[in-house]
């Protein structure tokens, strides 16, 4: 009895020492990040899960172009045909790779973001930078007045495609937000999800095919990462090895950026295991729900009742297991008086989750109309102030007589 005691004795410690390394293991995944600067938020409710100096200015290296292919999506048609110059081409610095394009070579605004991204062109950035600002001065400053414009001020920008400079710099912090910004074009995600790209014969060039420099995104590699959406790579002796990307599983999108990195493709695998594994999305309100039932004094009886919707679905990030602790909060628009419109915005609700509020509007559920028996009334009333009145008027004039 005492040997099947001692026995079931060493079983039970070699499963709690098992999950005890499962749970150590787990946690220090995040902590053998080699990277200097790293972000990893949600897409969605803009949760960070983890960061490291987010806000220290580091080199972005080729994870500039994020800036310089919105700019150029904002702001051409992807149709219209470029024409590369000889300072685009020529004016490259020695190490910095390019898709080998000849002066005077006809592309299209389309092919030139492709092998911006795909093959981390430098040459392209610079056709792009002109064709888009005029020249490649004015393009920069589109670059720097877009990054203030989102409100992203620990960034400057020297060059279009990320050629180092002292007064060349970013933050994890800005790049993800960056990122998050770009995401919500269609064009954006299709051109930074590519694994490849080919380019028809031109004027002055045959077929060519390149692959994407970022390996989560090729399935031939052993970094391949399933679940990746889109990314861009970046290196430079000074930078070391950069990548912003973004991953979609089980219903969630988190971006991650990894600045100054031994091993950016680990790193950032290691971050979006970290995520996919210990977070998890919950559902706290649905669009079109009641959140609160008003009467609108001076409507008519049938339309006065009003019920106040949820505008958009909420879903709060919170950790997997995590209990939830709820709070909600309703403010009105003072003066609520008819008549209303259907989907007028009323007020706002906040549903705050585990300390982390979420906040969308209120709408009428349905059109309120003014009752009018507050015009009756006043019109009855009228009229007896003019009879009475026009009664003394009478009254004193007979007794004058």
């Amino acid at each position: 009895m005492k040997k099947y005691l001692k026995i079931i004795t060493i079983f039970t410690i070699m499963i709690i020492l098992s999950n005890l390394c499962y749970v150590y293991g787990n946690n220090n995944v995040i902590e053998n990040i080699s990277a200097e600067g790293v972000y990893i938020m949600d897409n969605r409710t803009n949760k960070v899960l983890y960061s490291k100096n987010e806000n220290k200015k580091l080199y972005p290296a080729s994870t500039t172009k994020i800036l310089t292919a919105i700019l150029t999506i904002e702001n051409t048609n992807l149709d219209e045909k470029v024409s590369a110059s000889y300072d685009s081409v020529m004016s490259i610095g020695e190490g910095y790779s390019s898709a080998n394009i000849n002066v005077g070579e006809e592309l299209s605004v389309e092919q030139l973001l492709q092998v911006l991204i795909v093959h981390s062109a430098n040459d392209a950035a610079n056709i792009l930078a002109e064709h888009v600002g005029g020249s490649i001065d004015s393009f920069v400053s589109m670059m720097n007045t877009k990054m203030h414009e989102l409100g992203l001020e620990n960034s400057h920008f020297t060059n279009a495609y990320g050629k180092h400079d002292e007064n060349h710099y970013t933050t994890a912090h800005d790049l993800a937000y960056l990122f998050k910004y770009c995401m919500k074009n269609d064009t954006f995600r299709k051109i930074f999800g590519s694994a490849s790209c080919a380019i028809p014969k031109t004027n002055k060039s045959g077929n060519r095919l390149y692959k994407s420099t970022n390996e989560l995104i090729n399935p031939n590699s052993s970094n391949y990462y399933p679940f990746l959406t889109a990314g861009k790579t970046g290196y430079t002796s000074q930078a070391k090895e950069c990548l912003v990307s973004s991953a979609y599983k089980n219903d969630m999108e988190f971006i991650c950026v990894t600045l100054g990195s031994s091993n950016r493709f680990s790193d950032t695998k290691n971050l979006y295991d970290y995520a996919f594994s210990n977070f998890e999305l919950k559902n706290i309100a649905n669009e079109n729900d009641i959140a609160k039932q008003i009467e609108v004094s001076n409507a008519t009886k049938n339309t006065k009742d009003l019920d106040l919707l949820v505008k958009e679905t909420i879903y709060a990030l919170v950790k997997t297991n995590e209990n939830l602790e709820i709070k909600t909060n309703i403010n009105l628009n003072e003066n609520i008086t008819a008549p209303i419109s259907e989907n007028d915005i009323i007020g706002n609700v906040s549903y705050e989750v585990n300390g982390i509020s979420y906040t969308t509007d209120l709408l009428a559920s349905h059109s309120v109309e003014k009752s009018k028996m507050i015009e009756y009334t006043f019109y009855v009333a009228l009229v007896i102030f003019i009879i009475i009145f026009i009664h003394t008027i009478l009254h004193f004039k007979k007794r004058k007589r």
